[in-house]
């Protein structure tokens, strides 16, 4: 994967670019879809992105089953993108953080800047342990 989007995400930024991949994050990420093998008149894909842009979606994810048949993405759920890429990043951060890892550790590990490192621990020390 060129992209460093998550599941479906990346797929389609591997077949087109990241910018269309982030458009349909922006517009049905968090919701479960299904995209048939080739591009159809009406489908929400093919309204979104226009039916060439569509039908190269459609062709790179579609996948033949052991029928022999074309078989598109049936009920996949979009990411909802960058949020979803940060909330990871945020996740590798504090679990390094509660390794003993230091803030340069935390962010070389997370992809994060250290300065959202130490945001992170002062929002953690202003609100006290929860567990």
């Amino acid at each position: 994967m060129s992209s460093s989007l998550p599941g479906i995400l990346a797929d389609i930024a591997d077949i087109t670019d990241v910018e269309t991949a982030l458009t349909i994050a922006q517009s049905h990420g968090g919701i479960r879809v299904s995209i048939p093998p080739r591009a159809e008149d009406g489908h929400w894909l093919t309204e979104l992105l226009g039916h060439e842009l569509a039908d190269r979606i459609c062709k790179g994810l579609a996948v033949i089953d052991a029928d022999g048949k074309l078989k598109g993405v049936q009920r996949e759920v979009i990411p909802l993108g960058p949020a979803s890429v940060l909330k990871a990043a945020r996740r590798r951060a504090a679990n390094a953080l509660s390794a003993g890892k230091s803030a340069r550790d935390a962010a070389q590990i997370s992809g994060l800047h250290e300065r959202t490192i130490f945001r992170m621990k002062k929002s953690d020390d202003d609100q006290g342990s929860l567990f």
